[in-house]
């Protein structure tokens, strides 16, 4: 099986994931310090099978789902974008996460920014969702430069939440 390439940037490719990323996949996944904000790290099974369910949904709906972020030189695996269903919602949002060695060099905004582009091109969507912890100020920082608005804030399962959401008309 071959991967996809769903986008890319000037440094970054977004590509589907396939059966051989079981490793890069587990490594972001079970790294206590990429997933704080996100969900508990998973074990190696639990990784496995997340990734069998990520491929099948991108499958089941190409224009949507469960990427790899690489490099453009080199194909190294820096991180997890995302265009999913917010949990118990028919909204769907944009999201990121990077292996911390890649953490502070900007990918974050670029990829972000170019997520907006892919959805408000590819897609039928006109608005784009974001939710991220009030205490995760890099994320926040990253959708206010991408140009996101707050639309409010809320708690679920004892986490502080945010949502933000950003237009079709207000892409640049």
């Amino acid at each position: 099986m071959q991967p996809k390439i769903i986008f890319e940037t000037e440094r970054l490719l977004v590509r589907t994931y396939v059966p051989a990323d079981a490793d890069v996949f587990f490594s972001i996944n079970a790294n206590p310090d990429v997933v704080r904000f996100i969900r508990p790290p998973k074990k190696r099974e639990e990784s496995d099978r997340f990734l069998q369910e990520a491929i099948r949904y991108s499958e089941l709906n190409p224009l949507y789902g469960r990427w790899a972020i690489v490099s453009r030189e080199g194909q190294a695996f820096l991180g997890t974008f995302v265009v999913i269903p917010i949990e118990n919602s028919e909204r769907m949002q944009l999201g990121y996460a990077f292996l911390p060695e890649y953490w502070g060099r900007g990918y974050a905004t670029e990829i972000t920014v170019a997520g907006l582009h892919y959805v408000f091109q590819k897609t039928e969507l006109t608005v784009i969702y974001a939710v991220v912890q009030k205490d995760n100020l890099s994320s926040l920082k990253v959708l206010q430069k991408a140009g996101f608005a707050h639309a409010h804030d809320y708690v679920e399962a004892d986490h502080e939440l945010s949502l933000y959401y950003f237009e079709k008309g207000w892409l640049k």
